[in-house]
Order: structure tokens, then C-alpha cells, then sequence
């Protein structure tokens, strides 16, 4: 299997060693609008070359789809009708119109496509998941998810990453769907800007809290911060009637712990704290990959059978509107009331 990555960046560097490492994939495409980065690509890893916009790139068997968030949906249009499996860094596109567009084409084409929510692949979560979806944790009363970036996000990537909601929380939408197997039905968003003032000029912020509520009547709330002095700190919490469990706390959590007596012991969080997301998650990424190939390889590459289906770009995205929406109001929304047509 051939697979070409568009796109050279950090995710791209990411994509590219794990293919390389595959034994089914037997040669790698790169190609980058900046032929350096590119090059350095190709220095460190077998893969060939191939320079922006040149047609040979269209012969692939496999696409990933690793540039910019605001370039996704440009180059799904070249891509899809081809009609073979491609792997897209989330989100497929910033507004509902042209993810429901991009979705339509894929259908249209019968083109296979898997969206990078690489934390369903996070060996702790999909535990967490296999726990909820077998019934082990009983009747769910409450998650409790955190989100907290270690460092702020260079000037140039915050104008467009579409805002906190649509670039950071969407992975947290996303876990609670997965997780629950329910839509989230309402939210109420708070969002500020406490420190980092460049987000404020983007109209972003660098400090959220979410409140919501799934269709079947589980609470969940969100933690969200585009800094945190000790490290990279992504963890949930699901609370049931037979079990509570947590996933991301590690001896390597960037928390500093008071303990509430001198007798107390005290837990380990001695290990170097977690940099950054790819730090934190860097075996998830591996295994989606992989899972990608799988995908790509398989007699059923139906959108039911993507290990991340678009419909999963497209729900989360409709959430991180209506926390805008909230944001702008002041008040609870129903997410279904967040139209595709509108947005």
C-alpha cells in the first residue's frame, strides 16, 4: 500500500514515522507547500518526495490530509473523488456547511474517510470506553473532563485554529459522545481571557468551563486552559453507580498536591511532566494510524466501520458552536437548535 501525507508539519513528521514503521505500507508520499520541510521529511525517514500540486501524488492508494485546519477542506475536494481512504487531522472544515458539504462528497464517491481524534486511541480512554459501553461502570452519574495546555499557542496558529472551542474543546465533545454513546443535548459555556492577552486580539480565550447535559440525562463539565506552568494535563473522570474510574492520571500529571494531613501519603507525580499534546499522546497517535491502515486495508471501509467517522467531526463542531452561542448570550443552549445550514 502506497499512502502520500500532504502536509510536512509537526502532525505530518508524526504521520509519516508511524507509516514508515509499518510493514503493509510499502512506500511513503510527502509533499508540502514549503519543499524544505519537505526535504527534512525525507532525510529522516524513507519516504519519497513529491513536490505541491503535482499530479503523481493523485496515485496514491491512501491519503493524510496533515496541513493547516483552514486548507482541510480544499484538499478533501481534490481527494475524495477519487475515491479512496483518507485520513483527516480533525476538523474537516470550520463551519457545518462545508463539513456536511465535504461528508456529502464522500458519500457521493463512496470514499472511505477517518477523522484524527487520536484520544479514542489513548489506551487509558478506550478503557475508560469499553467500561461504560459494557455496562462495568453501571449508570453513569457525571463526567468530569480537563483540558489544559501546557504552553500557549504561537500568535500565527490562534487566527486560524477557529478558537478554543473548535480547535481544543472538540476533543472533549467528542470523548463525551464517544464515551456515553448519546449527543450532547445542552451546554453553557464561560470563557475568558486571565493571562494570555494575545487570544483576547483573536477574540479568543485562554480559560473555559463547560456545563452539559447529554440527551439521556448525564452531567458533564469541562476544564479548559491554553496554559498551565507545570505541563500538559488532559484527564476524565466517570463517576457510576458500580464504579468510578479516571484516565490521564499518571505518575507523569503536571499537578502539585497539598495534602490534607501531615500523615498523609502522598501520591507519585514524580515523573517529568506531560510538554505538550503529541508528548501526551504520542502512543494514541500510533495506534490510530495503524487503525488507519487497517481501515484503509480492510473489505469494509464503509463510514459505519471507520475507527473515527466524519459524523464525529461534524457533532463535536456543532457543540463548539452552540458554546459560542452560549458565550455570546449568556445562557444554556440546545445544541440541536445549532442548524448545519446556518452555520
Amino acid at each position: 500500500m502506497q499512502v502520500a501525507v500532504i502536509g510536512a508539519g509537526r502532525m505530518g513528521r508524526i504521520r509519516v514515522e508511524d507509516l514508515s514503521a509499518d510493514s503493509r505500507v510499502s512506500s511513503v508520499l510527502v509533499t508540502n507547500r514549503s519543499p524544505e520541510r519537505a526535504a527534512d521529511l525525507a532525510r529522516d525517514f524513507p519516504v519519497a518526495v513529491v513536490p505541491w500540486g503535482d499530479e503523481s501524488l493523485l496515485t496514491a492508494d491512501a491519503f493524510v490530509i496533515t496541513t493547516g485546519t483552514d486548507t482541510h477542506l480544499e484538499h478533501l475536494e481534490r481527494l475524495i473523488p477519487l475515491g479512496r481512504p483518507i485520513l483527516c487531522e480533525k476538523p474537516i472544515a470550520l463551519t457545518l456547511r462545508d463539513t456536511q458539504r465535504a461528508m456529502d462528497l464522500a458519500e457521493q464517491h463512496a470514499a472511505p474517510l477517518q477523522i484524527g481524534f487520536q484520544r479514542r486511541f489513548d489506551a487509558g480512554l478506550a478503557s475508560v470506553h469499553a467500561d461504560a459501553s459494557t455496562g462495568r461502570l453501571g449508570t453513569l452519574y457525571s463526567i468530569v473532563l480537563t483540558a489544559h495546555d501546557h504552553q500557549p499557542s504561537a500568535r500565527e496558529f490562534i487566527g486560524g485554529s477557529g478558537g478554543i472551542f473548535r480547535d481544543m474543546h472538540v476533543h472533549d465533545f467528542d470523548q463525551v459522545r464517544w464515551l456515553t454513546g448519546e449527543e450532547i443535548a445542552t451546554v453553557h459555556a464561560f470563557a475568558t481571557v486571565r493571562a494570555q492577552e494575545q487570544y483576547a486580539e483573536f477574540d479568543d480565550f485562554d480559560s473555559t468551563i463547560v456545563a452539559g447535559m447529554t440527551s439521556g440525562g448525564i452531567p458533564f463539565s469541562i476544564s479548559g486552559t491554553r496554559h498551565d506552568p507545570r505541563g500538559h494535563d488532559v484527564r476524565l473522570e466517570v463517576f457510576g453507580t458500580l464504579d468510578s474510574v479516571a484516565s490521564g492520571l499518571t505518575h507523569r500529571t503536571p499537578l502539585g498536591l497539598r495534602l490534607p494531613t501531615e500523615a498523609s501519603e502522598p501520591l507519585a507525580f514524580s515523573g517529568i511532566p506531560y510538554s505538550g499534546f503529541v508528548d501526551r499522546f504520542r502512543d494514541a497517535f500510533r495506534r490510530e494510524t495503524r487503525a488507519f491502515v487497517d481501515y484503509a486495508g480492510a473489505r469494509d471501509r464503509s463510514p459505519s466501520s471507520s475507527p473515527c467517522p466524519a459524523t464525529a467531526a461534524l457533532e463535536s463542531l456543532r457543540v463548539a458552536i452552540a458554546c459560542e452561542e452560549s458565550i455570546r448570550t449568556g445562557r444554556p443552549v440546545e445544541v440541536a437548535t445549532i442548524s448545519t445550514e446556518e452555520h
